[in-house]
């Protein structure tokens, strides 16, 4: 059967919803993605393998050629969550607007494995002196489960490894970490008539909101790189639940939120003095207060900047590497002996906002890079 064109490649991509979150009932499994991908990549004499990574959710491990060396072209196969409501659009089904593409992972990034797929397509006559690795990940909007898997399991090797997050064709050979976090603060509920009735978990939280914030601002006056746009760690408050009627006291809250530190601030550290402010709040409004990662936290990421995959990105693009607050899979590539390099279309101001989008403009000169990518590491 003929591979789709690219239109239709991210068309059907997009239309495969694939959200990964940490509520339950918004999480979604990746597994409509992952046999898209690996129909395609078959038909283009790819060997797919299919990793489970838990129930629902897996990873795509897709070579051509063998050997010790190589290249592999990496994304995940998740989006976010999505308020459709705020969309013009249909977010799961691919629209045009002027020069552009429309839709919920066209950017962020389940596009980038079109691209991947167009660059290789027109080089299958040649031989593949080194493999060339497509590889699909789940869960990285969440738990970054699945690229934590492949470290663990110790594969895929190859020599070099692009992740095709959104960058805007510009090199990217540092980030900052993250630290998604929980805080669950148990109260007393009691009929509202009567604050003496119980403790209110709401109100400790308000305070607790307010110690976060304080602790950004020190944080911010304390540690600062200014080879990243947002030059300081960040920390924002992302989700929060509690209480369940207007008449009773809160007895119950809970507050989710994300901290991402620069290279020098340790995560261990970082969650000792978060506990030290928490202790005194649970003291004074008499309530328990729970503090947890939701995952482990992802490491900061720096590839050399005399690197060969640096050198030869930072030519093909004619941009010179650089740095960016969000974080992605390269520590877990990194960790398999990889040069890796963050290195995509897309633009992140768009990413995880509602009209996400991708400009036409940047597809063909994201696939001469990827075809001077691979025959320079596989043929």
């Amino acid at each position: 059967m003929p591979i789709p064109t690219l239109k239709t490649q991210f068309a059907e991509l997009i239309a495969a919803p694939s959200v990964s979150c940490t509520q339950p009932e918004l999480d979604q499994s990746n597994a409509p993605v992952v046999e898209l991908l690996s129909v395609w990549l078959e038909d283009l004499g790819f060997t797919c393998e299919v990793q489970t990574v838990t129930p629902g959710k897996y990873n795509l491990i897709a070579t051509r050629g063998t050997g010790p060396g190589g290249l592999i072209l990496a994304g995940h196969t998740d989006t976010v969550p999505y308020d459709a409501q705020l969309w013009q659009t249909d977010p799961l089904r691919l629209s045009e607007d002027g020069d552009r593409w429309v839709g919920l992972g066209v950017c962020d990034m389940k596009g980038f494995f079109g691209l991947a797929i167009e660059a290789v397509r027109t080089m299958l006559d040649q031989p593949f002196k080194q493999p060339l690795i497509i590889l699909a990940t789940c869960d990285e909007e969440s738990s970054m489960s699945g690229a934590r898997a492949l470290a663990e399991a110790g594969r895929p090797l190859a020599r070099a490894a692009v992740i095709g997050e959104p960058t805007g064709l510009r090199p990217i050979r540092l980030h900052k970490g993250i630290m998604m976090e929980r805080i669950d603060i148990l109260g007393q509920s009691g009929h509202s008539s009567d604050p003496t009735l119980g403790h209110s978990a709401m109100e400790a939280m308000h305070e607790v909101m307010g110690t976060l914030m304080g602790l950004r601002r020190e944080w911010q006056a304390t540690y600062r790189n200014p080879l990243f746009h947002v030059p300081h760690p960040t920390l924002n408050l992302g989700c929060i639940h509690g209480g369940d009627n207007p008449n009773r006291i809160c007895g119950q809250c809970s507050l989710e939120f994300d901290l991402r530190p620069i290279p020098g601030m340790q995560a261990d550290m970082l969650r000792d003095t978060i506990r030290q402010r928490l202790q005194p709040i649970a003291e004074r409004h008499s309530v328990a207060i729970d503090f947890a990662p939701l995952f482990p936290e992802v490491p900061s990421f720096e590839q050399s900047a005399e690197g060969e995959l640096v050198r030869i990105a930072e030519r093909l693009t004619g941009h010179d590497a650089e740095a960016v607050a969000f974080a992605t899979e390269a520590p877990y590539f990194q960790a398999l002996g990889c040069e890796t390099l963050v290195l995509g279309p897309g633009d992140i101001d768009c990413a995880h906002q509602p009209g996400e989008f991708l400009d036409l403009n940047r597809i063909d000169p994201m696939v001469r890079v990827l075809r001077d990518l691979i025959r320079h590491y596989c043929l």
